[in-house]
This record gives structure tokens, C-alpha cells and sequence, in this order.
């Protein structure tokens, strides 16, 4: 046995709700009743609580990769700059001119190789072990 009730709902849910029932082949009865139910059942809270977390838990191992390859990327940019300081002796006035150009011919062979890696989705974070970026310092032998 059934029970009439009448609810109100703004247009737009109830076109929701139309557009559901339709797509599911069912009638818009079926479709708030199931809501109903659901919004009801004590489990429900548990369920939605456990998709929330499941979705935390993977924007947390989202952030700890982002973290890692930032970090990674930071490590590798200054370990270069400082080498590249190191090692280049400063250049004579008369050879700047030739150096520029011959800094541009190597720059636009740099740009095309990268984006012939990033074509074939190759990626230099990605050839480093996990492990390694976990090590602290004082850990490596």
C-alpha cells in the first residue's frame, strides 16, 4: 500500500528529475523515491563518507607526486645553473657574438628535442625511481 504526498520542488530539480526518470526508463515516482530512500538509509552517510575519502586519499597521492616532481625539478635546475657556473669560463668581448648565435642553435635543438619527448609522452621525472626522491640525505651511501 502507498501513501499520496505532495511535495514542492523548484523547476529546475524538477526537470532533473524528468530528465532522469527518462533516461532510466522510470517514473519520476520511482526516481525521488529512491532518493528518499537513500538520503534515509543510515549507510548512506557511511557511503558518501567513503567516497569522499577515497577521493582525498587520491588528491593526497596527487599533491605528494606534484611535490615530488616540483621538488625534483627545483634540484635538478640548480644543480645545472651551479655547474654551468662553475665550469664556463667567461667569454672574450670579440667571441660574444659567435656564442650568442651558437647559444641560439643549441637553445632551438634543446626546444626541438624536448617537444619530440613530450610528443612521445617521455618525461625525465619519470626515469627516476620513487625511492630516491623519499631518501633523506643523510640515508645515501
Amino acid at each position: 500500500m502507498r501513501d499520496r504526498m505532495n511535495v514542492y520542488f523548484p523547476p529546475e530539480l524538477l526537470k532533473q528529475i524528468a530528465d532522469l526518470a527518462d533516461r532510466k526508463k522510470l517514473s519520476r515516482s520511482a526516481i525521488v523515491e529512491a532518493a528518499v530512500t537513500s538520503f534515509l538509509s543510515p549507510d548512506g552517510e557511511d557511503r558518501r563518507e567513503a567516497a569522499f575519502a577515497r577521493r582525498l586519499d587520491r588528491l593526497s597521492r596527487q599533491v605528494q607526486r606534484l611535490e615530488r616532481d616540483v621538488g625534483l625539478t627545483a634540484e635538478t635546475l640548480a644543480l645545472f645553473v651551479r655547474f654551468w657556473l662553475t665550469i664556463t669560463p667567461p667569454l672574450p668581448n670579440d667571441a660574444q657574438a659567435a656564442a650568442q648565435i651558437k647559444g641560439r642553435e643549441r637553445f632551438e635543438g634543446f626546444i626541438e628535442t624536448l617537444g619530440r619527448r613530450l610528443q612521445k609522452g617521455q618525461s625525465f621525472l619519470r626515469e627516476i625511481p620513487d625511492d630516491i626522491a623519499n631518501e633523506k640525505p643523510d640515508d645515501r651511501s
